[in-house]
C-alpha cells in the first residue's frame, strides 16, 4: 500500500480491512497527515510488484491522478484508477492490473472497500484481453 497525506486516512481504513481479511500488508507510507510527495511512496511499492515481493499494490492519493502516473512509469506495472466497484473488477478482468489505485478526495470509506473487494476478488480473463495487455509497452520499447 502507499498513500500520500490526502489519502492516509483512507489508507489506514483500508489497510485495518485487509488485515481483518486476513492479507499481509506492507505499508509504502505515509504515516502521517503531514504534506508529502506521493511519487515517494509510489516509487517504492511499485518495485515491490515488480519484484514480486508483493501480488498486487493499492495506492492512493486525494484524486488518484498522481499516484497512477507515478506508477505507470515502472515496467511491468498497470495501475488502474477506479472510484466503482465495477471498475476494479474491470481493471483485472480485462487490464490485468496489478495496482489498485483509488481517489482518497472522492470516495467514501465503504465506497473504497467495496472496490477493493471487487478488485481482489476479480481475476484476469485472458483470451482476446492478452493481445491488449500485450500491446501496452514497457519501458524501452517502442510501438
Amino acid at each position: 500500500m502507499a498513500a500520500d497525506h490526502a489519502a492516509f486516512q483512507l489508507k489506514e481504513t483500508v489497510k485495518s480491512y485487509l488485515l481483518e481479511k486476513g492479507f499481509e500488508i506492507k505499508d509504502f507510507g505515509t504515516y502521517s497527515t503531514e504534506s508529502c510527495d506521493y511519487p515517494d511512496f509510489a516509487h517504492p511499492a511499485a518495485e515491490a510488484v515488480e519484484k514480486g515481493e508483493c501480488l498486487f499494490g493499492i495506492g492512493m492519493c486525494g484524486s488518484g491522478n498522481g499516484m497512477q502516473m507515478s506508477l505507470n512509469k515502472h515496467q511491468g506495472i498497470r495501475a488502474a484508477l477506479c472510484w466503482l466497484p465495477e471498475l476494479g473488477a474491470l481493471a483485472r478482468q480485462h487490464n490485468d492490473a496489478n495496482f489498485l489505485v483509488l481517489p482518497a478526495r472522492f470516495i467514501t470509506e465503504e465506497e473504497a472497500k467495496k472496490i477493493v473487494d471487487a478488485y481482489i476478488c476479480a481475476s484476469f480473463e485472458g483470451g482476446r484481453h492478452n493481445r491488449r495487455v500485450a500491446k501496452i509497452p514497457v519501458e524501452g520499447e517502442v510501438m
